[in-house]
């Protein structure tokens, strides 16, 4: 292991404390690794994460089993509250009415059982928003978006190809697999194999293809294995060995319901623009990012679609054509502050808000700052960070594995092992000495023999002065440690190994 040295972390220009207990101590089962108290991990990260949105967000994500998802049907009784206000709000007449073109994989009861998946998606409200238009709107929003990704783009005059002469917004979901591709086809594998956490995380399958799928193209092996993740309890491995689910099941719907729910930090999840439960930041909105369905596109697209630049591209000129004729035909009002376009926002890809503190972002990362009072000045904490990582915010026990750097993802991070209760303050005796004579028992009044901190057997030194071990250059010390050396008595102020007393810090003479 190579250790994060002090000086290191000093010349990065942190330094840092924090209000919360961080009692790292060396591991037992593995020298030079250290063990940390779940206690103190889980009160880390619920200062970090202790803005409510975090709530929401987790909230938002929560899911219902695939075993009760899959007994949705149209008008049946037990469906879940969510469905049946889609079931009111947009009953299949209407969902025949935009899927004329669609392809047969997609269907009302898998939209239906996609949306029953996320309780969020069509929820109830307790502060007086109108549920049932907030559930409207996202829903309409939704086809826009289909119409771009998976639509015809056929032109209503072109009787050909459109005999029945649709409207270009009643063309979505056409595509269920990218054009192309088909099943078999081993593609989109960029990155597969390497030695990094994303596919320590998410490992590709041989032979799979991970081109785009569903309603909302997903693509890629670390979009398979997150929205797993998400469809079964964790197993990330169930799409990455199937991605073919993606197209031929309910999933083909989900995968885009679940990014409607899901932030990608710092942009937010769309259904939150919709309903307004996010308030945009000064700087956002310096930036010209308000409400409204071109926000939705920042947070799709915004790289190849908003921006000045892009003001006549296009691709989100019809996103926006589309969005603007189901909305009429819907009568979906548009508010005063609200905008169709985005090509008044600056891209959220290039909007530098890493560090922004009127910003909250959802994955977790090193804390690399100095802290004085830790072993090697090392934090042995994550932070929040605006990029993408290998551990989420809003993920149950993401923020335990990044401190222990579950997938590797921390160069040079120290090995930790987080544990239910650290040991008692006494020093255990090392399992791998000889057992005690049982008719020569050690002296109970002599502190036990520290298993890391061995008397070098080919380095004579002086004898205690006041009882204090000898100095010993291979051990661990931590503050109020005390040690003989040459005569006198020294105690440790803070962390230290190979530092010989004496010589100022970090010993002081007693």
């Amino acid at each position: 292991m190579t250790k994060i040295t002090p000086i290191a972390l000093l010349l990065a220009g942190f330094t840092s404390t924090s209000s919360y207990a961080m009692n790292p101590q060396p591991d037992p089962e593995n020298p030079g690794g250290y063990i940390i108290e779940r206690s103190e991990i889980k009160a880390a990260e619920d200062t970090k994460t202790a803005d409510p949105m975090y709530d929401v967000w987790a909230k938002a994500l929560e899911t219902r089993p695939n075993t009760v998802v899959e007994a949705i049907y149209p008008d049946a009784a037990p469906n879940p509250d969510n469905v049946k206000r889609v079931e009111r709000v947009f009953p299949e007449t209407e969902w025949n009415f935009l899927t004329q073109m669609a392809a047969p994989e997609y269907t009302y009861t898998r939209f239906l059982r996609a949306i029953g998946k996320f309780p969020a998606f069509c929820g109830d409200y307790t502060d007086g928003r109108d549920a049932d238009k907030i559930c409207k709107t996202s829903i309409v929003t939704a086809f826009a978006h289909f119409a771009q990704e998976t639509g015809g783009h056929i032109s209503k005059d072109n009787y050909s190809d459109n005999p029945l002469a649709l409207e270009e917004w009643q063309q979505a979901l056409v595509h269920v697999r990218e054009m192309g591709w088909s099943e078999g086809q081993a593609g989109y594998t960029t990155g597969c194999g390497q030695n990094d956490w994303q596919n320590k995380r998410w490992p590709c399958s041989d032979g799979q293809g991970y081109f785009g799928r569903g309603a909302k193209q997903l693509s890629y092996h670390f979009n398979y294995g997150a929205f797993s993740e998400v469809m079964f309890d964790g197993d990330a491995t169930v799409l990455l060995n199937d991605p073919g689910l993606v197209a031929d099941s309910w999933l083909n719907l989900a995968s885009a319901i679940w990014f409607f729910l899901t932030p990608q930090a710092p942009k937010p999840a769309m259904l939150h623009v919709i309903d307004r439960t996010w308030k945009p930041s000064q700087r956002e909105l310096d930036a010209g990012i308000t409400y409204g369905f071109g926000t939705t596109i920042n947070v799709i697209n915004g790289g190849i679609e908003c921006g000045e630049q892009n003001k006549d591209k296009g691709q989100p000129v019809n996103r926006i054509r589309y969005w603007e004729g189901l909305a009429e035909h819907y009568e979906i009002a548009i508010a005063a502050d609200e905008k169709n376009t985005c090509w008044q926002q600056i891209p959220y890809g290039s909007l530098n808000l890493n560090g922004a503190t009127d910003v909250l972002y959802t994955n977790w990362d090193a804390n690399w700052k100095y802290y004085s009072d830790r072993p090697g000045g090392v934090s042995f904490e994550c932070e929040l960070v605006g990029f993408q990582t290998a551990y989420s915010a809003l993920v149950e026990g993401d923020y335990e594995k990044c401190v222990e750097n579950f997938y590797g993802s921390h160069a040079n991070w120290p090995d930790v092992r987080v544990v239910d209760k650290l040991p008692d303050t006494g020093k255990p005796v090392d399992p791998v000495e000889p057992p005690v004579d049982p008719v020569d028992p050690v002296d109970p009044v002599e502190p036990p023999i520290d298993p890391v901190e061995p008397v070098d057997p080919v380095e004579p030194v002086d004898p205690p002065v006041t009882g204090s071990p000898a100095w010993d250059a291979s051990a661990i010390y931590v503050g109020g440690d005390k040690v003989s050396y040459q005569g006198s008595e020294y105690q440790a102020k803070w962390w230290t190994t190979g530092n010989k007393p004496g010589a100022g810090d970090p010993w002081k003479k007693i």
